[in-house]
Formats: structure tokens, sequence, C-alpha cells
């Protein structure tokens, strides 16, 4: 898998204070930031730069020195490594100093309407700053495309503490048309949620399709049961522990149904949720957890333990599974404001929990979470989900790397911090789950030819 490029943001933050970012976003008319870029950790280098920021749309170059300057230089144009001067009437420079907060920034516009920045192979080039200059932690400084007095710009400090680069979210990021077709009114809700409630698989030894939802702490596994559990109930209610710590709330491995109503019947799936993926060692799920999860040998409750997986002469291994044990889907929960920042160590355990659900015929899915954090037009209407140009891109990128289809790539909105149900966000969390069911589907009938399917099932 092409999984190199990608990466998650468990230990890559953002340097600007709160105060700092919204003074910047004030000078970009936007509401949003999202990292993609920092030179402490992705290197002081052109190729790290490009890597992570070519084709990202809007974004704006923040440096760091020790004289408390933070200054930089917005685009509104991709990086892409044209060899070119580009035209830009929206960038600008821009400086103020962490110890002067009160003070109204600078700000820098081009004297020459064709040279905004050049579009080359270096690091940010914006003609009179050029940051990682000659791939180091320095800028280079040269006045006069952009007038400026170097002392009120960077207190002649050109060693640079820090550089980051952040994609700007904003206003003229929405498609013409959505690229998925979906239908926003209560009866789709009313539809999807009698669709759910009355799938029939065939397979009479199952009784319920048994879906495994990983992925790195903090993405949203937890909250997507609670989630998909309140719209059942009828309000939001919270079963299982989230939150936003830096290691997995969640320590045992754990089965969930679904009612459908207070006094309903148990809906036909069951979703299991396990520890956060983590970076270091024995911290994090386990591969081999997670296989013995896969093979159905961990029973309901477990309590995990990073440090010593399930030995099969453990009471707590079953010894003998059977196919409503076993794990009929794999859905890879994954936070869309942390696609572009994913850590090598992240990305090299996600591949070889990908071989080994590959390996074992389990089909996967991709859950893509906080699409309203991602991008601001979504947050402002979430019907603008599927005409984002950054949420699709973001598609894009993990179907790429994922080595899964567009189509298993399904962007949802948790709930995390309302108190009352949106019909909006409940399609979106319906609609994965009804992805979910027709995946197990497809499971199901690679495992049985047409004569070992009851009549129900041939009757579909």
């Amino acid at each position: 898998f092409a999984l190199r490029s990608w990466i998650t943001m468990s230990t890559v933050t953002s340097k600007l204070s709160r105060e700092q970012e919204r003074k910047l976003c004030s000078m970009l008319g936007s509401g949003r930031l999202s990292l993609l870029f920092k030179a402490s950790v992705h290197g002081y280098t052109a190729d790290a730069f490009h890597r992570k920021c070519d084709r990202q749309g809007p974004t704006v170059t923040v440096a760091y020195n020790n004289s408390g300057y933070i200054f930089g230089a917005y685009t509104s144009r991709d990086y892409a490594q044209t060899n070119q001067n580009i035209a830009d009437e929206k960038a600008f420079l821009f400086s103020f100093n962490e110890k002067e907060m009160k003070r109204d920034p600078l700000r820098v516009i081009s004297g020459e309407a064709q040279r905004s920045h050049n579009d080359g192979a270096a690091g940010p080039n914006f003609i009179s700053l050029v940051f990682l200059y000659n791939n180091t932690a320095t800028v280079n400084s040269n006045p006069g495309t952009y007038q400026f007095d170097p002392v009120k710009m960077h207190g002649n400090d050109l060693q640079l503490t820090e550089c980051e680069v952040y994609r700007v979210e904003g206003a003229g990021s929405l498609m013409e048309k959505p690229w998925r077709n979906i239908q926003w009114d209560f009866e789709k809700r009313k539809s999807l949620m009698d669709m759910i409630a009355g799938w029939k698989h065939g397979v009479s030894s199952v009784k319920k399709a048994r879906v495994l939802l990983i992925g790195p702490v903090g993405a949203g596994k937890s909250s997507f049961f609670n989630s998909i559990n309140s719209i059942f109930k009828g309000y939001v209610s919270t079963q299982a522990n989230t939150g936003c710590a830096g290691t997995s709330l969640t320590t045992q491995f754990r089965t969930y149904s679904i009612k459908a109503g207070r006094d309903g019947k148990l809906l036909p799936i069951s979703l299991c949720d396990t520890m956060g993926l983590e970076e270091g060692l024995n911290a994090g799920l386990d591969i081999d957890d997670f296989t013995s999860i896969l093979k159905g040998h961990v029973q309901d409750k477990y309590q995990l333990n990073p440090s010593m997986p399930l030995q099969p002469e453990s009471p707590s291994f079953c010894k003998e599974p059977t196919l409503k044990d076993k794990v009929h889907t794999v859905v890879y929960v994954i936070d869309a404001c942390k696609v572009k920042l994913l850590s090598d160590k992240m990305i090299e355990k996600l591949a070889a929990f990908r071989r080994k659900t590959n390996q074992m015929g389990v089909p996967q899915l991709v859950l893509l979470t906080k699409v309203d954090e991602a991008c601001a037009c979504v947050a402002e209407n979430l019907m603008n989900v599927y005409r984002s140009h950054y949420i699709y891109k973001m598609v894009q990128e993990v179907s790429n790397n994922l080595g899964v289809s567009l189509s298993a790539v399904i962007p949802v909105m948790n709930y995390s911090q309302d108190l009352e149900l949106d019909p909006k966000t409940d399609i979106l969390l319906l609609n994965a789950v009804v992805q979910m069911l027709r995946t197990t589907e497809s499971f199901f009938d690679d495992l049985f030819h047409e004569d070992d399917l009851t009549p129900e099932r041939k009757s579909l």
C-alpha cells in the first residue's frame, strides 16, 4: 500500500496560542485553520514541505523566532511546483509579536501584480521572504517586491524556532454539484431506519452482522456507537466511554447491541469497540489481539493488555468460535482533521492491520469522522459535505492510501456536544450503517454458495 505518504496528529500540534490563532484568522477572514506541516516534526526541507502542502488550496505559512515574532505569508493559490511566478491579488505577508498582542499586526501586499510568490521546488518562496531557505531553519529576507521594515517584520532574527503551514478553510470551497447524491428529507431518515431494522442476510446461524470499529485514539469509534444508539433511542445518549485523552479510554473489548426504541427488538447489527491504535510499543490495540478478535476468540468485556496479548490457555479465550462470534466487517475510523498528519509509526500500524484483515478475507470500510471540524463549509451546513472540495480530497487520499474504493469511504458527523438529534446528522450516520450491512452481506455471499442460503435469503 502507498501508505508512506499518509499521516496522524497524535503528537503533531499547533504552536499558535488561541489568541494568536484568532488574530491570524481575523486577518485571513477565516474561522478555521488546519495544520498541514510542522518543520520540527516533518523536517526543515522543501521536499517535506511540498509532500504535505502541495495542492491543498489556500494556505498560510507561519514562522517563529526567538525574538517573539510570529510572521509569514498567505496565498490563495495551490502549491504545485510549476517553477512559475504566481499572480495572487489575495496574497500578503504578515507579522506580529507574541509580547505585543494588543498591537495591530503588520500586513504587506506585493508591489508586483504578477509576482506574489514563486511556485518552485524550494520552500515557501514569497520573493521578499523565502522560508526553509536552503533546507535550513532560516528565512531569507530581501524587501523589494514586498516593501517592509525588517525590524518590524522579524526583528532581523532570521533563525527559525519553528515553521508551520496551515490550510485556510473558508468560502468558495464548494463544488457546483455534489460528488455523491443523498436525500436529506425526513422520509429518507425513516426509510434508512426501517431498512436497518428489517435487514436479513439469510444465514440462519448468524443473527447479527458483527462489525469491528478500529482506529487511532480519539478518532470517534465509541462516539459512533453512541450516535447510532441515540438515533434509535430517540434522544442523545452516552453508553460507551468517549473523550479526547492521549491514550485510549476504551480498555476492554466490547460488543454493543442496539435496540430499536426503548422496548423495541434488537437491531441485526453488533458494533464491536476496542482499544484505539497508538504509536508506542506496548500501547494501544495489539495486532495479535486484533487477529484473535477477527477470529472470534475474544469474549465481550475482556480486559485488553497491550503488553500481553490474549493467550489460548486463558479462560477468556474462546477456543471454538462459530461464525456468529467472528468479525464480518472491519471499519477503520479516521478523523478527517488528521488525515494529513499521521506519524510514520501509525501508518505502519494501519498497514499491518490492513494486511492481516486482507489475509483473513474480511471486507473493510472507512468512516471519515469530524467532517464538520475539518471543513468550515460543512460546519455551516452539513448538507455541504458532498460538495466540499476539501472533504472530497480527504476521501480520495484515504481511498488511495488505504487501498479501498471511494465508495468504501463514508463521511460522518458523530454526536459529541449536541443535546438534541438532528435529521441531517442522522441521515449521514444511518447511511454508514446501511453500507456496513451491505458489506457484511457481500461477506456472507462469498462464504456461502446459493445452495447454502436460506429460502428467505434466496428471495432477496
